[in-house]
């Protein structure tokens, strides 16, 4: 995928991330030009309709034909097409999604450089744009159609902010390809000298295990905290007398029981009771019922209350354990996580990442990352500066996926986590992107049992069940990204694999762990070799490394001097 692509794709991103605020529609006419200034150079004009035009059937104005015959047609092309995609969102969708103070800070940031009339800060007029264009039912929310409704006669463009976050974007992308590739390297090396171990031949945890499971619903009270906790609880059918490890799923931002039940049945096919639970503060529920007007915004306090979820999980299975004989067997004391985004935070918690408040100070106060994760992890500034203990001394093993902690834990909260830990990303990833919320993050891990894996064009959305048309928020086929059944896929054995080595205690799937595992899991899926990074393959690759990359991805992200301050 072109660097065009990818900044096409994080506009999409920062468009979805960037309903943060409501407005009212303001009165007064819509923007007729756009203009822009770079002192102290000449400054530009272009009318909105002429904009228009080229958008709909590719005319260029005169003036600016010399401008176009400087760039490749095939940019041309994605320009005009980025200019008319739509978003379906409906105006009320957008103003009780813009109503979280989330991204304010980065509406103002883009109010610098997207401008109203007298050019004076723009966060207003983009808010008032975004709704109008939604409200909008012939042309509904394009970029053209939000340049239409922006209130005033002009959009001023502040060209040196916009270069700055242009450039700035443009080297985080070249990083972060750049990284990739040194990745690929290492675990190519890895795969090079290890033993080699004809998987045909052992165990294919891509597919189900041999155990028999029944799924139970339950709905239960922390009268404590007087918070609901439900979810379903998937548990094998086995006579043995052992006790069961307990694997806990903990979803992200909007997501319910159901965006890894995938998972949780095919863990539960390999022996392990499996429950996978609703974050009742921020699960999908909620937001239909926010976006609804029924219910307020999600709070800070989800930062805390996610983990004490989990911890209550675990309590109440244990103390119905000693009435109820199919809990009888499900050994708490030995418990695994598994967390996407948001539920990736929220095991890292659990598993003893602190909250790094002089971090988060630093990073949020003000934020101008680019990274959209740190805007949700900057929410821990409301958060009382305080040490909270939110770690379980049960839990022996976690599978993070796509999790966010750049900002919110660091390097100091990370160091903290001493058990074994599987981080899984996606080189696509505009949400919690891989560089710094996966790559830099397994680098500060202490643990010596830490293994990486990165989807080589992996979205933030690849490794999720997402039904059609039933998803909270717009997901597009290109956010979720190139075969999101083949990412399933690598979660389901490659956490098979894991947990069976960590919570099974397993000696025999350690091999699985393994650049050569991940190598075979390619072949078998048809997966190519060639990064595509560069490349423009659409093909899902898969790249893992164990402990030992952690100093040779140090190196490899130390060498880049022009990188952009956006990681740490």
């Amino acid at each position: 995928m072109s660097i065009f692509a990818l900044k096409r794709l994080w506009l999409k991103a920062l468009t979805f991330a960037t309903f943060a605020t409501i407005a009212m529609p303001m009165s007064g006419r819509a923007a007729e030009r756009i203009t822009g200034y770079f002192p102290p150079f000449k400054d530009f004009s272009v009318s909105v309709r002429d904009l228009e035009i080229f958008a709909k059937d590719g005319t260029i104005p005169a003036d600016y034909a010399g401008l176009a015959k400087q760039t490749a047609p095939e940019q041309l092309l994605q320009l005009r097409e980025f200019l008319q995609q739509r978003f379906e969102v409906s105006p009320r969708y957008v103003s009780q999604f813009t109503n979280s103070p989330l991204v304010e800070k980065l509406l103002e940031r883009l109010g610098d450089s997207i401008q109203a009339d007298s050019r004076r800060n723009g966060m207003k007029s983009i808010r008032t744009g975004l709704i109008r264009a939604a409200a909008d039912k012939q042309q509904g929310l394009t970029l053209i159609n939000f340049l239409k409704q922006f209130p005033g006669r002009e959009v001023n463009l502040n060209l040196a902010e916009v270069f700055t976050i242009y450039d700035n974007l443009n080297e985080l992308l070249k990083r972060r390809d750049k990284t990739i590739v040194a990745l690929d390297r290492i675990a190519e090396s890895e795969a090079a000298i290890a033993p080699q171990l004809d998987f045909s031949q052992q165990p294919d945890l891509r597919r189900a295990g041999t155990f028999r499971w029944e799924k139970r619903k339950f709905d239960w009270l922390d009268r404590s905290r007087n918070r609901r906790v439900p979810g379903d609880i998937y548990l094998p059918q086995t006579t043995a007398t052992n006790p069961v490890p307990v694997i806990v799923i903990s979803h992200g931002v909007a997501g319910d029981r159901t965006t890894y039940g995938y998972l949780a049945k095919h863990l539960a096919s390999y022996g392990f009771a499996v429950a996978a639970i609703e974050h009742v503060g921020g699960d999908a529920n909620r937001f239909r019922q926010y976006f609804s007007g029924l219910a307020p915004a999600p709070k800070a306090t989800e930062l805390l209350e996610r983990p004490r979820d989990v911890s209550f999980v675990l309590d109440e299975i244990q103390r119905r354990g000693q009435s109820e004989p199919t809990l009888r067997q499900v050994n708490v004391d030995r418990a695994g996580l598994v967390g996407h985004s948001l539920g990736g935070y929220t095991v890292l918690a659990l598993a003893g990442a602190e909250i790094d408040f002089d971090r988060v100070k630093r990073d949020c106060n003000p934020n101008r990352s680019l990274n959209l994760s740190v805007l949700l992890q900057c929410r821990a500034n409301e958060l009382k500066p305080q040490r909270y203990a939110l770690g379980d001394p049960r839990v022996k093993a976690i599978f993070a996926i796509n999790p966010l902690n750049s900002t919110i834990f660091g390097k100091r909260g990370m160091s903290q986590i001493q058990l074994p830990v599987f981080m899984m990303g996606g080189s696509d990833d505009l949400v919690t992107p891989a560089v710094p919320e996966q790559i830099y993050p397994f680098t500060w891990l202490q643990t010596p049992d830490k293994y990486l894996a990165i989807l080589e064009r992996g979205t933030h959305f690849s490794t999720q069940s997402i039904p059609n048309g039933e998803g909270i928020f717009p997901v597009s086929d290109d956010l979720i990204g190139p075969d999101p059944a083949r990412a399933r896929v690598y979660t389901r054995a490659l956490s098979s694999a894991f947990f069976q080595r960590y919570l099974a205690n397993r000696s025999e799937f350690q091999s699985y762990l393994t650049a050569g595992y991940a190598r075979s899991l390619e072949r078998v899926g048809g997966g190519a070799r060639n990064l595509a990074v560069a490349g423009g393959n659409r093909e899902l690759g898969l790249n893992l490394v164990r402990s030992a990359a952690a100093e040779p991805i140090v190196q490899a992200l130390q060498q880049d001097s022009r990188a952009p301050k956006l990681v740490p």
